[in-house]
């Protein structure tokens, strides 16, 4: 899957939770939505902000689709508002999918 492809796919299933998002897609997201993200905050703030905004739920979206794909709940997203729980979901996103 291509970047743009990626990007277009995340768009598309805005709030999707269902199916499941390949690394790559997964991946790509995840660069485009920092880069994007930390351009916008530098130079236009408010921009940013509502940039980050925009792609919250599409983001929830493919990290649930992503941990779909290695077999474990979208639930486990909530394991991240700990402070130690990123460390584990961004585990079970780097793993090989079922």
């Amino acid at each position: 899957m291509s970047f743009q492809d990626a990007i277009k796919v995340c768009f598309q299933k805005y709030v999707d939770f269902n199916g499941n998002a390949k690394r790559p897609e997964f991946w790509y997201w995840v660069a485009f939505t920092f880069v994007v993200s930390f351009i916008l905050q530098m130079f236009l703030p408010i921009l940013g902000m509502v940039f980050s905004l925009a792609v919250f739920l599409p983001s929830i979206s493919v990290g649930a689709r992503r941990l779909h794909d290695v077999g474990m709940s979208g639930w486990w997203q909530l394991i991240g508002l700990t402070g130690i729980g990123l460390l584990v979901l961004i585990y079970f996103w780097a793993q090989k999918g079922k």
